[in-house]
């Protein structure tokens, strides 16, 4: 982290330098028009909207909760309007080729949603305390608040360097700790979670479906593998919601004591404060899927005891919807976007995410 950052530059391949192709959608009514007139040119390619709405086709995306492509159909009494978040970035470091990868294929999805006739709110978050940014302040000899400015700042300029539309909403966990602790609390209150030493912990035991997004059994989860068993957990799967504070770190007031808050449950509670319960689309890197968007879903589903055929905070499986739409085709990770580094799109991924 730190030096000198200049403009994002990417190596881009020539393939996708030449001009655009018309859209499926657009080649299959140009042949119709050809079909039909006997003229062998239909003329310039349709626009995607003409195109979408020409032929009505509809649109399929990838559910990760029942591992298959549906047809996307917004909620049931909303009429055109889609909700969609988009786990964002932890802020401790430049963004890397797999953030670009991520962002672009959603930007595309948003794109694609709004131009296809839906009014969509497209909500993509920043986690703006968490353990990587404590550690990556201590090592620079900086504060929090100094370091997560600085690289929000550069994301938005990789944002904006590929070509991405600013999301609809961009809210920071800082700015919703009221809610992670009054959703922590209903948690507890309801007998999903249970406080250990100033720490509060998500009880997976409790929770029948745990494990359904991602198809992990309980088994899979074996401790001590790569991390120490914490032997407070009434089940070494148990994952925190609220942390104790530790000396020199960021803190807020809770019931438990001052502390911070875990990183799942961050989205779950951005999510129903600024989008609702339900929503249509819950994106992000497929490495998430577990334990990520398992835990969100998790947590959401526990607090308002809806059931995963029925919607939840973070993703909203009832009829009509899409759960998770993940990348299909690899895992969020990658180099730092910075110039020093001259990252180029046709290179491999590598490094940790």
């Amino acid at each position: 982290a730190g030096g000198a950052r200049g403009a994002l530059r990417l190596a881009v391949p020539a393939a996708l330098l030449r001009p655009p192709r018309p859209s499926r959608i657009g080649r299959i009514i140009q042949r119709r028009i050809t079909t039909a007139t006997g003229q062998t040119d239909a003329g310039p390619a349709l626009t995607h909207e003409a195109a979408v709405q020409t032929s009505k086709a509809p649109m399929v995306l990838h559910n990760t909760s029942s591992r298959r492509k549906e047809v996307f159909t917004p909620r049931e009494g909303h009429g055109n309007k889609v909700s969609m978040y988009v786990c964002g970035v932890t802020v401790y470091d430049y963004s890397h080729i797999g953030h670009a990868r991520v962002y672009v294929a959603f930007d595309v999805l948003y794109r694609t949603l709004t131009r296809a006739g839906y009014d969509v709110t497209y909500c993509r978050n920043f986690t703006d305390v968490d353990d990587k940014i404590i550690a990556r302040a201590g090592q620079n000899g900086e504060e929090c608040d100094a370091l997560v400015e600085r690289f929000i700042t550069a994301f938005h300029e990789d944002m904006s360097a590929l070509g991405c539309l600013p999301p609809t909403l961009e809210p920071r966990a800082t700015q919703h700790i009221d809610d992670i602790v009054d959703l922590t609390a209903r948690l507890v209150a309801a007998g999903y979670a249970y406080s250990a030493e100033g720490d509060v912990y998500f009880a997976v035991d409790a929770l029948p479906e745990y494990g359904a997004l991602s198809g992990r059994k309980p088994e899979d989860n074996r401790a001590g593998e790569r991390v120490a068993v914490d032997t407070r957990k009434k089940n070494p799967a148990d994952f925190a919601l609220w942390k104790a504070a530790k000396p020199g770190e960021p803190r807020w007031d809770s019931p438990w004591g001052p502390g911070r808050p875990g990183w799942h449950i961050e989205c779950s509670a951005m999510i129903e404060a600024v989008l609702g319960r339900h929503i249509d689309i819950h994106g992000g890197g497929q490495d998430l899927v577990f334990p990520h968007h398992e835990n969100e879903l998790a947590q959401s589903t526990a607090a308002c005891r809806c059931g995963m055929n029925h919607g939840s905070g973070v993703i909203s499986l009832d009829k009509g919807s899409n759960g998770v739409i993940s990348s299909d085709k690899g895992v969020a990770r990658g180099d730092p976007l910075d110039s020093d580094r001259r990252v180029s799109l046709n290179q491999p991924t590598s490094g940790e995410g």
